[in-house]
């Protein structure tokens, strides 16, 4: 057994309460468990708890055994000695704080097929622990589950965006420019994508953004694209005088050609393309965080995302390589890709730093009016009967097997505790 097991089941009040009696005699009556501790300390802080006719208040140390008290060195730890209850399964041994006073130990029992029924997801071999017992769990349960998950996951990825901005002086264009490019790159090519934002500040382009062609010389040869002897290719070329002139001009340093990942994708993600699509949105868009950040409907981000590649690339994948002549439009799955990813994430920490929950709740119902994202996990879910109608559940879906499922975490999940404690309903 393990100690997080316990965990939940004093957490969630699921022992026998008529028969809590300590190893000293005393009845126990618990008023409140505390406040878990996910830290360093005792596992349950503030526990309120009546022995006998006197009520205590104080924390509550959690054990597989009472002898790990010694075993983890808390009975030398003063940081343990305002622990007023040990709970245990096995009580095998009387346990005292620093000063030599005893500390009552209750052991906890309780109904052994929520034991049964944890072990049995914990070895389940299957894609989800729970894929055979889902479908017990009533639908609303896990639609309201996966609306707390949502908020989780644009949480996480609103830290990670703050982390950026405070690096950046809080500088909300160069932070929004850096994180659009990762994501221009999707997976394959995100993080030369990121390095190339990085290498190349967005006040450089921004000062050149009225000329295309800078625009693309400055990204094309920050990407380590420039570095071929192509004389016949006068839009190469061109390129080329213009990166040489600007390299010196902003003692810019290159990125390798070689990072960049073209092998097993489809021509239009090429790298190239995407790098030729981003440079057009720059040229096309001033100030584009400030014009992002009060878009009212997806449908306004989609027309501010609605360029094509400059003219070279309508017959062109490659430098110096033709193709059927064809306009190399940004896709619509792209800038919802771009929105859910990139847009939806600032919206929520824009919402939070400056204390305007309406940018929170955009960022929601931008993801309630963007179709779900097509992948082999939002498959999978359907396939087990589990619907992602847009892009709001698909990325809880995504949340929910990446940061729970996938460790099995099902005692932190309420699909998982429902399925523990035979509750489904």
């Amino acid at each position: 057994m393990k100690e997080d097991f316990l965990h939940f089941i004093w957490k969630q009040s699921l022992y026998d309460k008529s028969n809590l009696i300590a190893d000293n005699g005393e009845n126990i009556e618990v008023l409140n468990p505390g406040e878990q501790n996910h830290d360093a300390g005792p596992d349950f802080f503030n526990a309120k708890i009546k022995s006998d006719n006197t009520i205590w208040v104080g924390n509550v140390e959690i054990h597989v055994r009472s002898s790990d008290w010694m075993k983890h060195k808390h009975d030398t730890d003063k940081a343990y000695d305002n622990v007023i209850l040990q709970v245990v399964a096995d009580n095998d041994t009387p346990v005292y704080r620093t000063n030599g006073q005893q500390i009552p130990t209750v052991e906890l029992t309780f109904n052994p097929k929520i034991y049964t029924n944890y072990l049995h997801l914990l070895k389940n071999q299957e894609w989800i622990p729970c894929e055979s017992s889902i479908f017990k769990v009533d639908p609303f349960h896990l639609k309201h589950w996966l609306q707390s998950v949502l908020v989780e996951r644009l949480e996480e990825k609103s830290r990670e965006i703050s982390s950026m901005l405070q690096h950046q002086k809080h500088d909300w264009d160069e932070t929004f420019y850096q994180q659009l490019a990762k994501n221009f790159g999707f997976k394959k090519n995100a993080q030369p994508f990121e390095l190339l934002a990085k290498s190349l500040p967005y006040k450089y382009l921004a000062k050149h953004r009225n000329n295309l062609l800078q625009v693309e010389a400055m990204l094309f040869g920050q990407a380590g694209m420039l570095n071929d002897l192509i004389s016949e290719d006068e839009y190469y070329s061109s390129l080329k005088k213009e990166y040489t002139f600007l390299k010196e001009k902003f003692s810019l340093k290159p990125l390798g050609g070689h990072l960049w990942k073209f092998l097993r994708l489809r021509p239009s993600n090429f790298p190239t393309l995407r790098i030729a699509q981003f440079g057009m949105l720059i040229h096309q868009s001033e100030r584009l965080f400030s014009r992002l950040i009060h878009c009212k409907k997806p449908e306004e981000i989609h027309t501010l995302f609605a360029v094509s590649a400059s003219s070279y690339w309508d017959d062109h994948y490659l430098f110096h390589k033709r193709t059927k002549n064809k306009k190399k439009l940004l896709g619509e799955d792209a800038v919802d890709v771009l929105i859910i990813n990139t847009i939806v994430p600032f919206l929520f920490l824009y919402g939070v730093e400056k204390n305007l929950p309406e940018y929170k709740e955009r960022a929601l119902e931008f993801l309630d009016q963007i179709p779900p994202e097509k992948n082999s996990i939002v498959s999978k879910w359907v396939a087990l009967g589990v619907k992602a109608d847009n892009a709001f559940y698909s990325q809880a879906l995504l949340q929910l097997k990446g940061k729970y499922c996938k460790f099995k975490r099902c005692l932190d999940c309420t699909v998982g505790r429902k399925i523990i404690t035979g509750n489904q309903t």
